[in-house]
């Protein structure tokens, strides 16, 4: 069974490894070895990473026990982090994911996220629609995503 809950303490090292496994192994087809080496490291900076995740809150999304992914909306509608396991596509989690997301009580009127190339078709099923193109740099390494939002 799939159930979507708040974050808890004690998870962020899953959360990287859903982080890694859905870049490393999705992403790849979209980006070279040197982009995906730069967004998503394999060095673990425990301090780090967990700060970033008590700042954002995200939602888990867990399946028969196992943590299999996660998302965060921000009270302005943005959405930071939207990861699911490289070895749980296709099985309904960026679904109830995004579902749960778009139906969370926030003040804005629109959700809007940056999101890869990767992900752009997943976002457009889902309502959002391509704002601009940008090119980011990553630790030196130049990566193209999309700003891309939907009404709410």
């Amino acid at each position: 069974m799939l159930t979507i809950n708040p974050y808890y303490q004690g998870i962020e090292k899953e959360l990287f490894d859903i982080f890694r496994s859905a870049i490393t192994q999705i992403c790849s087809k979209d980006y070279s070895e040197e982009q995906i080496k730069a967004w998503a490291p394999a060095q673990y900076d425990h301090a780090k990473w967990k700060q970033r995740i008590d700042a954002i809150e995200p939602f888990v999304a867990v399946l028969d026990g196992e943590v299999v992914g996660y998302a965060d909306i921000q009270k302005d509608g943005y959405i930071d982090h939207f990861f699911v396991s490289g070895n749980f596509q296709s099985k309904g989690v960026g679904k109830a994911l995004m579902s749960r997301l778009l139906t969370r009580r926030i003040d804005a009127e629109k959700a809007y996220s940056n999101v890869s190339i990767t992900a752009r078709p997943f976002f457009e099923k889902h309502g959002f629609k391509v704002v601009k193109e940008n090119c980011v740099l990553i630790r030196g390494i130049a990566l193209s995503n999309f700003t891309m939002e939907r009404n709410l």
